[in-house]
């Protein structure tokens, strides 16, 4: 079948396991590099060149997708892509997106964190039928997993792109057959963008919630503010220990490596940044806002 992808490299798997079917991809739309660690394009771009699909970088429109019914597409794969895509129908025969959760749990743009943050126990990626509701069509398969009462964003990033080729490969061999048989999602509920609110750091809380919420987000990075100084947070290590401190203070310094008081014991920040004072002092005013 020729297809057209939107997406990036940590999905990259999921445009390998269509390319090993024998799809045909026609083009690749994807977004300008911005982390080289996070954001990285080079693998996605390499196998487009490598199989003769053209590049886009640009947000794909309603023009673009009727110019891939002009060259013969037939379908029109989303996965991680930063835009919602076109409307489809009448254009090209099929639509499908690859999502990075059990439909219909967690629909929205990055549900990850939340899912480490509400200790989930099973997660999945989930490819559904494209439609103007955001993550809400009807499900063609599933791809589930446990999940580790330990897990840390890194972990079940890796995890979910695992997840995301397995599902990819049923799915290329079975097309027809999944949207023949793809049944509605059900009930469900949108987790919203993560916000600046949502990584901030609160030294009230006892060591396993704030373990939690570093593991949530990981090298992405949690926001923690000591003595009056904003960091970006990315490793910590913790232990429950008795004290008389109060949280957020400082009991520690080694190197650059902070060990700050909890609720019910310490934290050793061993990977941080200082945030800029203009930056920090944005931070500091949304803090207080009611």
């Amino acid at each position: 079948m020729r297809f057209a992808i939107a997406s990036y490299d940590r999905y990259l798997g999921v445009f390998e396991a269509f390319c090993q079917a024998g799809w045909v991809p026609l083009k690749l739309f994807t977004v300008p590099l911005r982390d080289a660690e996070f954001g990285n394009q080079a693998g996605t771009i390499a196998l487009a060149e490598q199989r003769g699909a053209s590049i886009q970088l640009s947000r794909m429109s309603q023009h673009d997708v009727a110019d891939l019914a002009a060259i013969g597409c037939e379908i029109l794969i989303v996965a991680g892509y930063d835009w919602k895509a076109p409307q489809w129908n009448g254009l090209v025969n099929y639509a499908i997106n690859f999502h990075p959760s059990p439909l219909p749990v967690g629909r929205g743009a990055y549900p990850l964190p939340r899912a480490i943050l509400e200790k989930h126990s099973h997660w999945g990626v989930t490819c559904h039928r494209l439609t103007s509701d955001i993550d809400a069509g009807d499900i063609l398969a599933v791809e589930r997993f446990a999940m580790s009462g330990h897990e840390c964003h890194e972990s079940l990033d890796l995890r979910t792109q695992m997840a995301a080729r397995r599902l990819a490969e049923r799915v290329a061999r079975n097309f027809e057959a999944l949207w023949r048989a793809m049944s509605p999602q059900g009930e469900g509920g949108y987790w919203p963008k993560v916000s600046l609110a949502d990584k901030l750091v609160d030294f009230t809380q006892p060591i396993d919630e704030l373990l939690r919420h570093w593991r949530a987000y990981g090298r992405t990075g949690t926001i923690a503010n000591v003595e009056d100084a904003w960091y970006i947070v990315r490793q910590v290590v913790g232990w429950q220990e008795p004290h008389s401190l109060s949280p957020g203070a400082i009991a520690h310094r080694y190197g650059r490596t902070l060990v700050v008081a909890a609720a019910d014991g310490f934290v050793a920040i061993l990977d941080s940044e200082r945030i800029p004072s203009d930056v920090a002092a944005k931070i500091a005013a949304n803090q207080r806002k009611p």
